[in-house]
C-alpha cells in the first residue's frame, strides 16, 4: 500500500461511486452517507447542478494565480456570501480547507491589531475540547488533547484555553443556564486578566462544537456573554463554523441563533459540499479597515487561494441551497431526526446525551446513564458503532476522547441538506441497530 492511509495497518474500502445520499464500494457494498463524511457532503453526491457548474467552469478557466488575476467565480461567490453584509461581515477570503481558513483568521486578527497601532496584542484564547484544524497554528488554537499531544513541542505558546460550553457534564445541578453561561464568561474574564487585557488579539470558539465534543450547542446567552467580554477588552471574536456553519445547524450561519455576530468567521465544509476543496473566512469592515488604510495588503497567501474551480463548485452549492429552499428542509428533517433518535435511543441505558441542531446530531455513549460514567477507552466503543453501522450500510462519524482527549465516546450524524423523510427513518433504524449491536458485543 504505497498510499499513506489514516490507519497504516488496514486497507479501507475503495469508494467507486456516489449518488445522492449513497456511496458504493468496489465490492458492491452500498452505504448511506449519513454523516456527509465529516459533515461535508451537504448536498449528497453527484448533484447535477453542481456538476454542470464545474464542467462549465472547467471548459473556460481552471486556474489563475491571484497575484495576477481574480476570477469570476471567486468574485461571484464573495458577492453571494457577503454582498448583503450578514451581521456586518463584508469581506471574503477563500482557501482550500478549514485548517487554512483558521490560519488565515489568526493572521488577519494579528495584522489587524498591528495596523491599528496595538502590536502588543499577541495572545489568543480558545477552549478545551475544541478543534480548529490540523495545521500548526490551527492545532495550537484547538483544544483536542489527543491530536495536539504528538506535536506539543511545535505548538505556539501564544494560545491558552478555557472551558468549553459543555452543559451535559459541566453545568452544575444548582446552576441555571444563565448561571452557567455567566460562570464561563467569568472564567474567560479571569484568563484575560491573567494574560493582560491589552495583550489579547482574539477569542476563538466553534459556535456549535463539532468533531471533538460532538455537536455541543451553547446554552442560551453564552455567546452574548462572551461577545461582551471581548468588546470590553478590545479583543476580536473568531467563530469557527467549519462544521456547524453554512446551513448545517438550520440557519446559514450558526451564530444567527445566538443573537451576536463575529468579527471573523471561518467556513469550509458546507461551503463547497466536498465537490472541491474549499474553505475561507468572512470578516467585518472593522477588521479590514486598518489594513486597507495602512499597508494595503493582507500579509498572507496560498497558491490555490480563490481557486476558480473550487469557487465555481461552492457557488453552485450555495445557489442550490437557496433555490431548493434547503434551510427549511434542514429544520424539518432535523426535527424528524431528533424525534426518531429520541424515540429509539432517548431512554437507552447507555446513551447519556442526545444533542445537536438542524441536521447536526450526536449521541454521547456512557457505561452508566445515572452517573455518566464512561466506557473503558480501550474498548473503543465509538469505533465499534462505526463498524456496526458500516455493516448495516450506514456511514456515521464516530469519535473518542469526548471528555478530555482520552475518555468518552460519541457518534455524529450529519445527513445531506436534501435528505428525505424516508432516508431519515432509515438512518435512525440502522443507527439504532448499530449502537445496540456494538454495546452488546462487549
Amino acid at each position: 500500500m504505497p498510499l499513506i492511509h489514516r490507519n497504516l495497518n488496514a486497507q479501507p474500502p475503495i469508494a467507486v461511486h456516489g449518488q445522492g445520499i449513497w456511496l458504493t464500494a468496489k465490492d458492491g457494498h452500498r452505504v448511506m452517507d449519513a454523516s456527509g463524511g465529516a459533515a461535508v457532503a451537504c448536498l449528497g453526491h453527484g448533484h447535477p447542478k453542481v456538476l454542470a457548474a464545474m464542467a462549465e467552469q472547467m471548459s473556460r478557466l481552471t486556474y489563475a494565480h491571484t497575484a495576477l488575476f481574480s476570477c469570476e467565480s471567486a468574485e461571484a461567490l464573495a458577492e453571494t456570501l457577503v454582498g448583503h453584509q450578514p451581521g456586518g461581515l463584508t469581506y471574503a477570503y477563500f482557501v482550500s480547507s478549514g485548517s487554512e481558513g483558521m490560519e488565515a483568521a489568526l493572521k488577519l486578527a494579528r495584522q489587524h491589531h498591528i495596523e491599528a497601532g496595538q502590536p502588543q496584542r499577541t495572545r489568543f484564547i480558545a477552549r478545551r475540547q475544541s478543534y480548529h484544524g490540523n495545521t500548526l497554528g490551527a492545532l495550537a488554537a484547538g483544544g483536542n488533547a489527543m491530536r495536539r499531544a504528538p506535536y506539543q513541542p511545535l505548538l505556539s505558546t501564544a494560545f491558552s484555553h478555557v472551558a468549553p460550553c459543555y452543559a451535559y457534564r459541566d453545568q452544575r445541578d444548582d446552576e441555571t443556564e444563565a448561571d452557567y453561561a455567566a460562570r464561563l464568561a467569568c472564567e474567560l474574564e479571569a484568563e484575560i486578566q491573567r494574560l493582560g487585557p491589552d495583550t489579547i488579539a482574539a477569542v476563538c470558539a466553534e459556535t456549535v462544537v463539532g468533531a471533538t465534543l460532538g455537536c455541543a450547542a451553547p446554552v442560551p446567552g453564552y455567546f452574548r456573554a462572551i461577545r461582551d467580554v471581548c468588546d470590553r477588552h478590545g479583543a476580536l471574536l473568531i467563530l469557527d463554523e467549519v462544521m456547524s456553519g453554512m446551513g448545517r445547524c438550520g440557519t446559514l450561519h450558526a451564530w444567527e441563533a445566538e443573537g451576536i455576530t463575529p468579527d471573523i468567521q471561518v467556513i469550509a465544509k458546507g461551503l463547497g459540499g466536498g465537490y472541491q476543496p474549499i474553505g475561507g473566512i468572512l470578516a467585518t469592515d472593522r477588521v479590514v479597515a486598518p489594513i486597507r488604510a495602512g499597508s494595503g495588503a493582507f500579509m498572507h497567501g496560498h497558491t490555490y487561494q480563490a481557486h476558480p474551480m473550487a469557487c465555481a463548485a461552492a457557488l453552485a452549492v450555495q445557489r442550490v441551497i437557496a433555490e431548493e429552499n434547503l434551510l427549511s428542509n434542514i429544520n424539518s428533517m432535523g426535527t424528524r431526526l431528533e424525534a426518531g433518535l429520541t424515540e429509539r435511543l432517548g431512554n437507552h441505558a447507555h446513551v447519556g446525551d442526545l444533542r445537536g441542531r438542524g441536521l447536526f446530531w450526536a449521541v454521547e455513549l456512557v457505561a452508566d446513564r445515572g452517573t455518566k460514567a464512561v466506557f473503558d477507552p480501550a474498548r473503543k466503543l465509538h469505533a465499534r458503532v462505526g463498524a456496526e453501522s458500516y455493516k448495516r450500510g450506514l456511514g456515521c462519524y464516530p469519535m473518542g476522547g469526548t471528555i478530555d482527549g482520552r475518555q468518552g465516546d460519541h457518534v455524529i450524524l450529519a445527513p445531506p441538506y436534501n435528505v428525505t423523510a424516508a432516508e431519515i427513518d432509515m438512518i435512525v433504524e440502522r443507527f439504532g441497530d448499530a449502537v445496540e449491536a456494538a454495546i452488546t458485543a462487549g
